[in-house]
């Protein structure tokens, strides 16, 4: 008898603790970054050249939502790369040779890869 009342004591400490640690995941604020390689959230930076990316300096960065794009400045078009710092929204990049690429929340791309990056739309979505 003793211990059945043990196990339940245990049982019963094992439920309490679980919907703690629950309770807690349940509450916790979603991860968001702050910044990275110098760009701080919730920007698309713009990085001319490899050493700008590999000082943590952006040359540029957008932020706003548009119902098109964005003709990319002197210091962003023809970038080495382009990183964005936000959480739930893709940059669309349009290039010079007609191509695009949805650049995911929290992800870099090495735009030089792709061609001359010319254009940005930062979209309301993860998905572009």
């Amino acid at each position: 008898m003793a211990l059945k009342g043990f196990t339940q004591r245990v049982l019963v400490s094992a439920a309490v603790i679980g919907a703690t640690i629950a309770g807690s995941f349940a509450m916790a604020a979603p991860a968001q970054a702050d910044s990275a390689n110098g760009c701080a959230y919730p920007r698309v930076c713009f990085y001319k050249t490899g050493n700008d990316w590999s000082t943590d300096h952006p040359t540029a960065a957008y932020q706003d939502f548009t119902s098109g794009y964005q003709t990319l400045g002197s210091q962003s078009r023809g970038s080495y790369g382009v990183y964005n710092t936000r959480n739930n929204d893709g940059a669309l990049l349009h290039f010079t040779n007609g191509q695009t690429r949805c650049l995911a929340p929290n992800r870099f791309l090495w735009a030089q890869d792709v061609g001359t990056v010319d254009k940005i739309r930062i979209m309301d979505s993860a998905s572009c």
